[in-house]
């Protein structure tokens, strides 16, 4: 779980915390619909993350910097929380990530056409190819898209138009696999279990800790 969206939510709370309007009042004014909004922002944040906060000292917190008075933290202390936050919300992550991805895994295998390596990838032969065959330090060209186990597309070089060229000791594991299976002209669905993909640690802001991620790809040329 990455911590970026929480952070910048809170330093803008900070920042923008602005008086609110009396209790059970719509807000009106500019003031008023910033602050209520910004505090919807940061409720929703966490309550998206599993994680409960205290309202009233998340208040008290802005209030405080705000006027300038006596903090009941030191920045160390504020600090050393945060990196305790983001544990928590990286364990919780990556055990949710672990069940959906290995319920996932269970039923895609059971599908039509899916085959399993002896690593764990999966695979569907979506149209097969006549051409070369890569080899592990083969550089390729393919068109691709990849997507989260709940449908969450986070990458696709179809949208972007462009196809992508890389050479295959230089991505990660289940691709260097899964490409080799395949023949130039051929197109493959690939289902990666998180240790052939991003691990424990995810990448980016979309691809969570131990995360199994859908690919389908199609390979263009081999060199």
């Amino acid at each position: 779980m990455r911590m970026t969206t929480l952070a910048a939510s809170l330093l803008l709370a900070l920042a923008m915390a602005l008086p609110v309007a009396a209790a059970d009042k719509k807000p009106t004014t500019l003031e008023e619909r910033v602050s209520y909004g910004i505090g919807m922002n940061i409720g929703r944040d966490f309550k998206g993350k599993g994680f409960e906060v205290n309202p009233d000292l998340l208040a008290r917190g802005i209030k405080d910097v705000l006027a300038g008075g006596e903090l009941l933290m030191t920045e160390d202390e504020v600090r050393q929380t945060i990196m305790e936050l983001q544990q928590v919300l990286q364990e919780k992550a990556a055990a949710k990530n672990r069940a959906e991805g290995e319920a996932f895994l269970a039923a895609n295998r059971k599908k039509d056409g899916v085959k399993v390596t002896a690593s764990g990838l999966q695979y569907r032969v979506i149209r097969e190819g006549d051409g070369a065959t890569p080899g592990p330090d083969s550089t390729v060209t393919v068109n691709y898209r990849g997507a989260l186990v709940d449908g969450t597309e986070f990458d696709s070089s179809y949208k972007r138009g462009k196809p992508a060229t890389f050479q295959l000791n230089r991505v990660i594991r289940g691709w260097t696999e899964g490409l080799q299976l395949m023949k130039a002209g051929g197109k493959y669905e690939f289902v990666l279990p998180a240790d052939l993909a991003y691990g424990e640690q995810g990448a980016g802001q979309v691809i969570g800790p131990n995360s199994v991620l859908i690919f389908e790809v199609e390979l263009l040329e081999v060199n």
